[in-house]
């Protein structure tokens, strides 16, 4: 098989670990001599993917659960595969995936998911739900925590399953990459004041991201700390959860912290934002399935403070790499805040020198594309995880 025509497969491609996944894994089967096609409804990231020379299918119901919807897309999806002349399908989220999986049982066609979120067994069947991301001919956990729920609770066996931790580009998201004009750009769009340190918090804007949590640490740390310098930026969207949002505006309100907390929303260029901090506060309340972000913040040289669950401390040394504090506990939050904002140079600079060779060395976009390459192959009995030449790190 010389071109192997690979079919990635997702609900959209908007923002999100998912999505920037699809894009790096899409480019590297280009860049390896195959043929890549990425199927979702579509999102900003769409002009990105066709940039690299990626074929789109738009489909834009493929993340919909209505009946009608799921039989219309799975005879959509067995043509892709006919016309395409699809060798192999990666899916990564669930309700595509069980779309695939009834359109790939007909021509036995090999199947590849990755877990990629959460996923809790929160109900009766939500488990049978969940159980299309454990059934794929190979399963890949984006974290060491992520594979034992897929050995323990869905029963994955070695053979199957495959750890592949999410990876950053060394290059782009590097201190010495990002100039001034843009860093410089981004404090006037946020109005920062001259000289304040900037405590950024970026993620989605949902309540289990615990940005709540952040405004009771900052609120506790203006009471505790008065002298100290500081602004917060929430960073990230705040379409989908404007009940949250209200909420988050009215604690930021009740706390008198409107003057130093601003919401920025979206941000295209985050390396930008990632350079303009002072500190990055990745607060979820229950454990991440990785937690690209962080080491997104290490490579750039960045003190990380997260909350300490398992998917958290498998990129985090406590002292070593960033700090960890209990999640809800704002008065530990609020000390490891202050303790970066009075840390003398020498001390940050040896635990950020630390964090950034930590991720040089395990959590590099090439060493997961490289990974991702090596399981098709083992599949598709071809050579494109020694073909694939990296431009970057």
């Amino acid at each position: 098989m010389t071109t192997p025509a690979i079919l990635q497969i997702l609900p959209a491609l908007d923002e999100g670990g998912i999505e920037q996944g699809t894009l790096e894994i899409a480019d590297s089967i280009v860049r390896a001599g195959g043929k890549a096609i990425v199927a979702s409804a579509g999102g900003r990231l769409e002009i990105q993917l066709r940039h690299s020379g990626v074929e789109h299918i738009c489909l834009p119901k493929i993340g919909s659960r209505n009946p009608i919807y799921l039989a219309r897309n799975i005879r959509t999806v067995r043509q892709i595969l006919e016309d395409r002349k699809i060798n192999l399908v990666h899916a990564r989220s669930r309700i595509p995936a069980w779309v695939t999986r009834f359109a790939c049982q007909s021509n036995k066609i090999p199947f590849v998911t990755t877990w990629h979120g959460v996923h809790a067994n929160t109900f009766p069947g939500k488990k049978l739900y969940n159980a299309v991301l454990a059934s794929g001919d190979r399963v890949i956990a984006i974290s060491q925590f992520i594979a034992k729920r897929l050995e323990d609770e869905y029963h994955v066996d070695a053979h199957r399953l495959r750890i592949i931790p999410r990876g950053v580009n060394t290059q782009r998201f590097s201190p010495e990459a990002v100039n001034g004009q843009r860093i410089h750009q981004l404090a006037e769009k946020w109005r920062i004041p001259i000289n304040s340190p900037v405590i950024l918090v970026p993620g989605r804007i949902t309540a289990w991201k615990g940005q709540g949590f952040v405004l009771q640490a900052l609120s506790s740390l203006s009471i505790s700390r008065p002298e100290l310098k500081w602004c917060c930026i929430f960073v990230g969207s705040t379409s989908a959860h404007q009940r949250y949002v209200r909420n988050l505006l009215a604690q930021t309100d009740r706390f008198n912290l409107s003057h130093r907390v601003h919401f920025a929303g979206h941000c295209d260029d985050v390396p930008a934002a990632l350079a303009l901090s002072t500190m990055v506060i990745v607060p979820s309340l229950k454990p991440e399935p990785f937690g690209r972000v962080i080491i997104e913040a290490q490579a750039m040289c960045k003190p990380v403070i997260v909350t300490q669950h398992n998917t958290a401390t498998e990129t985090v040394q406590k002292g070593i790499t960033g700090l960890c504090v209990p999640p809800r506990d704002p008065l530990a939050l609020a000390h490891a805040i202050a303790w970066i904002l009075k840390a003398p140079h020498s001390s940050l600079s040896k635990m950020t020198t630390a964090a950034r060779n930590m991720v040089i060395a395990r959590y590099t976009t090439s060493a997961m594309q490289h990974a991702t390459l090596r399981v098709y192959d083992e599949l598709l009995q071809t050579s494109l995880a020694s073909t694939f030449v990296d431009h970057t790190s």
